[in-house]
């Protein structure tokens, strides 16, 4: 196996506008999250980081930089070296501050359509759905629709969601910010388990303080820079 990272990031840079009303979103960041490492990104409001995750998550362009997966070139400056939303669904995994569950889906039919849209058959999706709301605890929950499921039963179905295709990266964007501390731990730690046993790369943007010795990394933003990243202290 390759000893590539699941996300590195070379010089990324995004800047919105021009001229006068041009910002400088991110600078020059680099950034890399190994295999099986679950890191924590940092950093006041409007420092850069929901811009970052969704750039690494070829959702928003970079202005210049270039952009790894798991040792791949799929983004060079604005330009995608890759069809972006055939490896999004095969190599990304998102889980968002939102569950952003389909209201008139079950918790099983939302796991289960990312995986018919990519090709899988309707069985073994049904299967693979199954396997993963089982493992996060609300496999009892499957027929129910997200009205009906707490805030952090639809949290632990949108992660089996973003597990689906087998993502190498997942990424997450203040996953726990509308959860109570419990919930909140309980969420962040299925991310470290996620890490440790599937060999993701997974990065959380997170305000929470409360849950930071979950994570092997910390890296802050400020500004749009990447401070060099810090040990949480616990080993991986």
């Amino acid at each position: 196996m390759s000893d590539d990272p699941s996300i590195r990031t070379e010089g990324l840079t995004k800047v919105y506008g021009s001229g006068n009303t041009e910002v400088v979103a991110l600078r020059d960041v680099d950034l890399s999250v190994r295999r099986g490492e679950v890191a924590a990104l940092l950093g006041p409001s409007g420092s850069g980081k929901t811009t970052l995750v969704t750039v690494i998550g070829l959702t928003n362009a970079p202005t210049r930089g270039r952009i790894f997966i798991r040792g791949q070139l799929v983004m060079d400056g604005a330009r995608p070296l890759t069809n972006l939303t055939r490896f999004r669904g095969k190599h990304i995994g998102y889980v968002f501050q939102r569950s952003n569950l389909v209201p008139f889906l079950t918790a099983r039919e939302n796991v289960q359509i990312s995986m018919e849209l990519d090709g899988w058959s309707r069985r073994a999706a049904h299967r693979r759905a199954m396997e993963l709301l089982e493992e996060l605890g609300v496999a009892d929950r499957a027929g129910f629709y997200p009205p009906a499921l707490s805030g952090g039963q639809q949290q632990r179905v949108a992660i089996a969601r973003a597990l689906a295709n087998h993502p190498s990266v997942i990424l997450a964007d203040e996953p726990t910010a509308a959860l109570d501390s419990h919930r909140g731990r309980q969420v962040m730690e299925l991310f470290r388990t996620v890490a440790h046993e599937r060999g993701a790369g997974v990065l959380v943007v997170t305000h929470d303080h409360r849950a930071l010795d979950v994570f092997d990394t910390l890296h802050e933003l400020e500004d749009g820079l990447l401070r060099a990243p810090s040990s949480s202290g616990i080993e991986a």
